[in-house]
């Protein structure tokens, strides 16, 4: 074998990746319901085994309808999904309108951002989640750092929502979005992900929501999925279990 060649074996390893490509994946990611993103996710789509951070330029941008498309086909499979210390109670007439059965939800409200993280990293570590959306306030990088360890011993996708200033900061989440408007669409700026960066936004349009089939036989729901319920109609729609931490 020349050493020409055997470097060229070497390059084509799955474990080592070229600058301009995205990285190679232990797993294959979990299909976000947006084409044009998992064009640009190593996987094809949202990460297993790692945390998503998602930095919204405000509440109710879009946030909660980007993750609609992967939080459906979680509830198809009837597995969970936790919601550790959510802002607002999710508005659930229009979770049903996209296909999430709200009795798959879980809400666990804290009293303190320590135990929310002691939240999220149960919920991860149980496996009986196939989903754990976190808000946290001000979680530190050692905060982090635990629960993208947390993140890479379970089989459930991790979504941290944090503001958009958390961008300038480090953070060892395999996955990091900030997310603002653009021309009518939402624009996904992708500021870490595991291969080359990419230097424009993703635009996700209600056009091009989920796979062809689906666009031809559904009804794409509106920014309503990032309501919040007031209590009154949280008490009387939302069948979901809350428990305290």
């Amino acid at each position: 074998m020349t050493h020409g060649t055997g470097l060229s074996t070497a390059l084509r390893h799955p474990a080592l990746w070229r600058g301009s490509d995205l990285a190679s994946t232990r797993l294959p990611g979990v299909p976000s319901g947006f084409e044009v993103l998992d064009a640009e996710l190593p996987g094809s789509g949202w990460p297993v085994g790692a945390l998503v951070e998602l930095m919204p330029e405000h509440e109710g941008i879009g946030e909660l309808r980007l993750l609609g498309p992967v939080l459906s086909s979680i509830c198809a499979q009837q597995r969970k999904i936790a919601w550790i210390a959510p802002p607002y109670l999710p508005y659930a007439p229009a979770l049903a309108a996209a296909g999430i059965d709200t009795g798959q939800i879980v809400i666990v409200r804290t009293s303190a951002s320590k135990n929310a993280l002691w939240a999220t990293e149960q919920a991860l570590a149980s496996n009986a989640c196939g989903a754990v959306l976190a808000w946290l306030d001000a979680p530190r990088y050692e905060d982090l750092r635990r629960l993208q360890l947390a993140a890479e011993g379970a089989q459930a996708l991790a979504f941290l929502f944090r503001s958009p200033l958390a961008a300038r900061q480090p953070s060892p989440a395999g996955l990091r979005m900030v997310l603002s408007t653009l021309d009518g669409g939402l624009a996904l700026h992708l500021v870490k992900r595991r291969g080359a960066p990419l230097a424009r936004p993703v635009i996700i349009s209600a056009q091009q929501a989920g796979t062809p089939a689906r666009r031809k036989s559904q009804k794409l729901v509106s920014h309503d999925l990032d309501r919040h319920s007031s209590a009154r109609a949280s008490a009387r729609h939302l069948v979901a279990r809350i428990a305290a931490a």
